[in-house]
Protein backbone atom coordinates (compact mmCIF):
# COMPACT_ATOMS: atom_id res chain seq x y z
CA UNK A 1 0.00 0.00 0.00
CA UNK A 2 1.32 3.27 -1.21
CA UNK A 3 1.47 6.07 2.34
CA UNK A 4 0.05 9.23 1.95
CA UNK A 5 2.42 12.16 1.79
CA UNK A 6 2.19 14.02 4.82
CA UNK A 7 4.06 16.53 5.87
CA UNK A 8 2.91 17.01 9.17
CA UNK A 9 4.10 15.28 12.35
CA UNK A 10 0.52 14.56 13.96
CA UNK A 11 -2.06 13.81 12.12
CA UNK A 12 -6.02 13.16 13.23
CA UNK A 13 -7.62 9.95 11.60
CA UNK A 14 -11.64 9.46 11.55
CA UNK A 15 -12.81 6.03 10.81
CA UNK A 16 -15.66 3.90 10.10
CA UNK A 17 -17.18 0.75 9.00
CA UNK A 18 -20.61 0.12 7.57
CA UNK A 19 -21.94 -3.44 6.71
CA UNK A 20 -25.98 -4.32 5.11
CA UNK A 21 -26.88 -7.11 7.17
CA UNK A 22 -24.26 -8.55 9.58
CA UNK A 23 -23.25 -10.51 7.58
CA UNK A 24 -23.53 -9.04 4.30
CA UNK A 25 -21.64 -6.49 2.22
CA UNK A 26 -19.10 -4.02 3.85
CA UNK A 27 -17.47 -1.27 3.20
CA UNK A 28 -15.03 0.80 5.24
CA UNK A 29 -13.24 4.31 4.97
CA UNK A 30 -11.14 6.40 6.75
CA UNK A 31 -10.08 10.20 6.39
CA UNK A 32 -7.05 11.77 7.06
CA UNK A 33 -6.58 15.31 8.65
CA UNK A 34 -3.36 17.01 8.21
CA UNK A 35 -2.46 19.73 5.44
CA UNK A 36 -5.25 18.29 3.26
CA UNK A 37 -7.91 15.58 3.89
CA UNK A 38 -7.36 12.80 2.14
CA UNK A 39 -9.71 9.72 2.02
CA UNK A 40 -8.50 5.57 1.77
CA UNK A 41 -12.01 3.32 1.44
CA UNK A 42 -12.37 -0.71 0.88
CA UNK A 43 -14.69 -3.18 0.87
CA UNK A 44 -16.15 -6.92 1.27
CA UNK A 45 -18.53 -9.07 -0.15
CA UNK A 46 -19.96 -10.82 2.43
CA UNK A 47 -18.76 -9.20 6.10
CA UNK A 48 -19.64 -7.63 9.43
CA UNK A 49 -19.78 -4.27 10.66
CA UNK A 50 -17.54 -5.16 13.21
CA UNK A 51 -14.74 -6.42 10.77
CA UNK A 52 -15.54 -3.36 8.58
CA UNK A 53 -14.61 -1.08 11.82
CA UNK A 54 -11.71 -2.87 12.43
CA UNK A 55 -10.05 -2.83 8.42
CA UNK A 56 -11.46 1.06 8.05
CA UNK A 57 -8.63 1.27 11.44
CA UNK A 58 -5.76 -1.30 10.33
CA UNK A 59 -5.84 -0.36 6.88
CA UNK A 60 -5.62 3.68 7.55
CA UNK A 61 -3.15 3.32 10.22
CA UNK A 62 -0.84 1.34 7.32
CA UNK A 63 -1.23 4.61 4.95
CA UNK A 64 0.47 6.67 7.32
CA UNK A 65 4.39 6.92 7.92
CA UNK A 66 5.47 5.33 11.38
CA UNK A 67 7.19 8.51 12.74
CA UNK A 68 3.68 10.66 12.41
CA UNK A 69 1.77 10.98 15.73
CA UNK A 70 -2.01 9.82 15.04
CA UNK A 71 -4.95 11.15 16.92
CA UNK A 72 -7.51 8.23 15.97
CA UNK A 73 -10.88 8.92 16.46
CA UNK A 74 -13.28 6.08 15.94
CA UNK A 75 -17.04 5.56 16.32
CA UNK A 76 -17.26 1.95 17.64
CA UNK A 77 -16.57 1.44 21.13
CA UNK A 78 -15.31 -2.37 19.91
CA UNK A 79 -12.74 -0.88 18.38
CA UNK A 80 -11.45 1.95 21.06
CA UNK A 81 -12.10 -0.45 23.88
CA UNK A 82 -11.03 -3.75 22.27
CA UNK A 83 -7.48 -1.99 21.64
CA UNK A 84 -7.14 -0.13 24.83
CA UNK A 85 -8.60 -2.13 27.55
CA UNK A 86 -10.13 -5.80 26.16
CA UNK A 87 -6.92 -7.11 24.75
CA UNK A 88 -4.69 -7.33 27.17
CA UNK A 89 -7.41 -9.91 28.76
CA UNK A 90 -7.72 -11.65 25.64
CA UNK A 91 -3.67 -11.95 25.55
CA UNK A 92 -3.45 -13.05 29.11
CA UNK A 93 -6.75 -15.63 28.74
CA UNK A 94 -5.32 -17.26 25.52
CA UNK A 95 -7.77 -15.33 23.43
CA UNK A 96 -10.93 -16.41 24.93
CA UNK A 97 -13.38 -13.62 26.13
CA UNK A 98 -15.27 -13.00 29.48
CA UNK A 99 -17.58 -15.41 28.44
CA UNK A 100 -14.57 -18.16 28.03
CA UNK A 101 -15.26 -18.39 24.17
CA UNK A 102 -12.82 -17.49 21.35
CA UNK A 103 -12.56 -13.96 20.78
CA UNK A 104 -14.16 -12.72 16.88
CA UNK A 105 -11.64 -11.39 14.91
CA UNK A 106 -8.27 -12.59 16.47
CA UNK A 107 -6.84 -12.42 13.11
CA UNK A 108 -7.60 -8.66 12.63
CA UNK A 109 -6.45 -7.73 16.36
CA UNK A 110 -3.32 -9.25 16.10
CA UNK A 111 -2.57 -7.14 13.53
CA UNK A 112 -4.28 -4.09 14.91
CA UNK A 113 -2.22 -5.11 18.35
CA UNK A 114 0.93 -5.10 16.06
CA UNK A 115 0.31 -1.67 14.41
CA UNK A 116 -0.49 -0.07 17.87
CA UNK A 117 3.13 -1.30 19.59
CA UNK A 118 4.42 -0.14 16.19
CA UNK A 119 2.76 3.64 15.98
CA UNK A 120 2.23 6.55 18.10
CA UNK A 121 -1.87 6.56 18.20
CA UNK A 122 -3.84 8.24 20.80
CA UNK A 123 -7.42 6.63 21.28
CA UNK A 124 -10.47 8.47 21.10
CA UNK A 125 -14.39 7.67 20.93
CA UNK A 126 -16.57 9.61 19.05
CA UNK A 127 -20.39 9.64 19.12
CA UNK A 128 -21.89 8.77 15.41
CA UNK A 129 -24.11 10.45 13.41
CA UNK A 130 -23.61 14.26 15.70
CA UNK A 131 -21.86 17.17 14.06
CA UNK A 132 -18.33 15.84 13.26
CA UNK A 133 -18.01 16.60 9.52
CA UNK A 134 -15.00 13.82 9.39
CA UNK A 135 -16.66 11.18 11.29
CA UNK A 136 -19.65 12.08 8.82
CA UNK A 137 -17.58 11.91 5.84
CA UNK A 138 -15.84 8.18 7.17
CA UNK A 139 -19.56 7.23 7.23
CA UNK A 140 -20.47 8.82 4.10
CA UNK A 141 -17.66 6.95 2.22
CA UNK A 142 -18.22 3.52 4.29
CA UNK A 143 -21.07 3.29 3.09
CA UNK A 144 -20.41 4.64 -0.13
CA UNK A 145 -17.80 1.43 -0.57
CA UNK A 146 -20.29 -0.96 0.71
CA UNK A 147 -22.95 0.00 -1.95
CA UNK A 148 -20.71 0.71 -5.01
CA UNK A 149 -18.32 -2.70 -3.77
CA UNK A 150 -15.59 -0.02 -4.72
CA UNK A 151 -12.37 1.59 -3.59
CA UNK A 152 -11.89 5.26 -3.45
CA UNK A 153 -8.67 7.04 -2.78
CA UNK A 154 -8.96 10.54 -2.16
CA UNK A 155 -6.16 12.94 -2.07
CA UNK A 156 -7.12 16.34 -1.54
CA UNK A 157 -10.99 16.25 -0.10
CA UNK A 158 -12.67 19.79 -0.39
CA UNK A 159 -15.93 20.07 1.87
CA UNK A 160 -18.04 21.82 -0.05
CA UNK A 161 -21.72 23.77 0.84
CA UNK A 162 -24.89 22.23 -0.66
Amino acid sequence: MNKFQITNREVDIYTDGSCSGNPGPGGWAGVIVHDLISILTGYETITTNNRMELLATINIIKSIDKNINIHLFTDSNYVKNGITVWINNWIKNNWKNSKKMDVVNKDLWLELYDLNNDYKISWNWVKAHENNKHNNLADKYAVLSMRNQKNYKINNYVFTSI
